[in-house]
């Protein structure tokens, strides 16, 4: 009976120590997304859409976000025309940021995948999912207590039909902190 007692007790210990390694702040974003580049066969075009983000914080400086975005619409390729566009990435990493007044400015690495779907009355349709990375960062304004409004700017690379897009992404929308 001891031995189940100390073993039972040295579970929760360690348990009660791994509850300590959660994230207890970071925040919660949604806001709206504008994507300019090339995809697979397109030539550069400009996409609207959506990004959202989990960040949680490991240490006061330093995260790690979880981000997840999709842009769509109609891109020209001269040999094939109008091309229904979508693209969705998701993508994970280290974000550091720190407070500066009503401002909290950041810089992200983050890696993942990326997926993209085309299709287009002449060709069909066609997709592909690929590595993704994006490096860039951007600012939170302080508007109310745990209410910051977001500027963000990345420069997101997928690899799409194994050929390389640099792409630019901007967002902008509300972060919720926890």
């Amino acid at each position: 009976m001891r031995k189940n007692f100390a073993i039972v007790f040295a579970l929760l210990l360690v348990s009660a120590t791994g509850f300590a390694q959660i994230p207890t702040a970071g925040n919660v974003y949604v806001g709206y997304s504008l994507a300019h580049g090339s995809t697979g066969f397109t030539d550069t075009g400009t996409l609207n859409g959506w990004e959202g983000s989990l960040e949680g914080k490991i240490v006061p400086y330093v995260g790690i976000v979880a981000d997840v975005s999709e842009q769509y619409g109609t891109l020209f390729d001269p040999t094939f025309g109008n091309v229904s566009t979508r693209v969705q990435d998701y993508l994970f990493g280290p974000r550091v940021s720190f407070p500066a007044g009503k401002f909290r400015p950041y810089f992200h690495v983050l890696f993942g995948a990326g997926h993209l779907h085309e299709s287009n009355l002449n060709f069909g349709s066609s997709s592909d999912t690929a590595f993704a990375d994006a490096i860039g960062g951007g600012v939170d304004y302080h508007l109310v207590p745990r209410v910051s409004w977001r500027l963000q700017f990345d420069d997101v690379q997928n690899r799409f039909y194994s050929i390389r897009q640099d792409n630019t992404r901007f967002s902008t929308g509300l972060a919720v902190s926890f």
